[in-house]
């Protein structure tokens, strides 16, 4: 498999459409059509846990499938920032919370078909408030009206469903870092015993 060409078909504000032109693993010569942001070195999503156990969730309206849907705080790393630091930052904007550290669960495609993106995942662990100063330094962005949940770690798939059943429809993502995050966890209790 070999990368012959890639083609700018159209590009708005934050985003472009791409023809990559590829040679196949028999020799022969295809297309595929793409997608990818501007801009933007990769997207920083976080599992914040609180010291009681709690995960913090987002409820959003997303214009683009119509419904509010539950996701973990997320955004993207296009500020200059490594992928942490943008994780960091996210995590303020949209939580109000900062973490006593962050810690990486996994990194990888978010749809290998059609994006470029990749996406890391951090564990927030301790998340507490984040301070005002912090909280002025990342204000909330204005074009986001976000909720947000929390859902005890034990409990996190019932109330999930809570709100699938009001209509909302979870990221799919969501249950992937629930389980790394709940590895990890397990992994580090164990390594202390």
């Amino acid at each position: 498999m070999e990368i012959l060409d890639k083609k700018t078909v159209w590009q708005g504000t934050f985003l472009r459409t791409l023809i990559i032109t590829y040679k196949d693993h028999s020799g022969a010569v295809r297309t595929w059509e793409a997608v990818e942001r501007i801009n933007c070195n990769g997207i920083a999503v976080i599992a914040p846990l609180t010291p009681a156990g709690e995960l913090l969730l987002t409820r959003q309206f997303r214009v683009v499938v119509n419904k509010y849907v539950i996701e973990f705080p997320a955004g993207l790393n296009d500020k200059g920032e490594n992928i942490a630091e943008a994780a960091q930052r996210e995590l303020v904007e949209e939580t109000g919370y900062t973490a006593e550290s962050l810690i990486a669960l996994g990194e990888g495609p978010i749809s290998s078909g059609m994006s470029t993106e990749v996406l890391t995942a951090f564990w927030a662990r301790n998340a507490v408030p984040a301070s005002p100063a912090m909280r002025a330094l990342y204000p909330p962005d204005p074009s986001e009206d976000i909720e947000i949940i929390k859902a005890p770690l034990e409990r996190v798939y019932e109330i999930l469903e809570g709100f699938q059943k009001k209509g909302d429809i979870v990221d799919l993502k969501v249950y992937g870092i629930i389980e790394l995050l709940r590895r990890e966890v397990a992994r580090r209790r164990k390594s202390k015993v």
